[in-house]
C-alpha cells in the first residue's frame, strides 16, 4: 500500500511510518501518536528528559521551538500510553555505603522458575530482577556494603531459595555508562 503526502511518498507494510511532522494517509493529514507511533520530537523529548526529568516544560518547549502547551500534550500521550512509565531518581551506590554492586545470574529448575525470580524481587538489595534467555535464567542487580556481605547474601538467602542449582556473581568494578530507557 502506498500512501502519499503532496511531496513524500512511503510504502507501508503493516507497519505506520512517520517522518519528521508530516503525516497523511490516502492523502489526508494524520495524527500518527494517536496510532502508536512517536515521531521526531517525541524523541527529543524523551531524550532531555532522560537526561533530567525534571527539565521544565517551557525549556524542552524553548529547546525544540514549540509552545509549551504542545510540549504538555506530547508528554502527557507518552505518560498515557506507557512510554513514560515512571520518573525516578538515579543515584550513585557507592554514595549510599554500597561498595560491591554485581550482576548475579541464577539457573533454577524449571518447576521452580517463577517462585525463585518473584522471590528475588522481595529482596530490598536486589535493585533489578529479569528472566532471559541465555546464560542464565534469572539475571539481578545486587548492592551490598562488601563483598563478604554478597557471599552472605548469595549463601543464606539465594542459597536458600527452593530450586536454584547455579549462582553466578559478577561484582561491577567501574560503572562506565548508566542510562535508562
Amino acid at each position: 500500500m502506498v500512501y502519499r503526502c503532496s511531496y513524500v511518498h512511503y510504502e507501508i507494510h503493516d507497519v505506520m511510518v512517520r517522518k519528521s511532522s508530516l503525516m497523511c494517509k490516502r492523502n489526508t493529514e494524520v495524527d500518527m501518536v494517536t496510532y502508536g507511533m512517536i515521531d521526531e520530537k517525541d524523541m527529543l523529548i524523551l531524550e532531555i528528559l532522560r537526561e533530567n526529568a525534571r527539565t521544565p516544560l517551557t525549556e524542552i518547549a524553548e529547546k525544540l521551538d514549540v509552545s509549551e502547551s504542545t510540549i504538555r500534550k506530547r508528554v502527557k500521550l507518552l505518560e498515557d500510553r506507557e512510554v513514560i512509565k515512571r520518573y525516578t531518581v538515579v543515584v550513585d551506590p557507592a554514595k549510599l555505603g554500597y561498595n560491591s554492586v554485581s550482576f548475579v545470574g541464577l539457573d533454577v529448575e524449571p518447576t521452580h522458575f517463577l517462585d525463585v525470580a518473584i522471590k528475588m524481587t522481595e529482596f530490598p538489595e536486589v535493585k533489578f530482577v529479569a528472566t532471559s534467555t541465555g546464560d542464565h535464567m534469572i539475571m539481578t542487580e545486587i548492592w551490598l556494603k562488601d563483598g563478604r556481605a554478597l557471599g552472605k547474601f548469595i549463601a543464606e538467602k539465594i542459597g536458600g531459595l527452593e530450586g536454584v542449582q547455579r549462582v553466578c556473581p559478577a561484582v561491577i568494578m567501574e560503572k562506565l555508562k548508566d542510562s535508562c530507557g
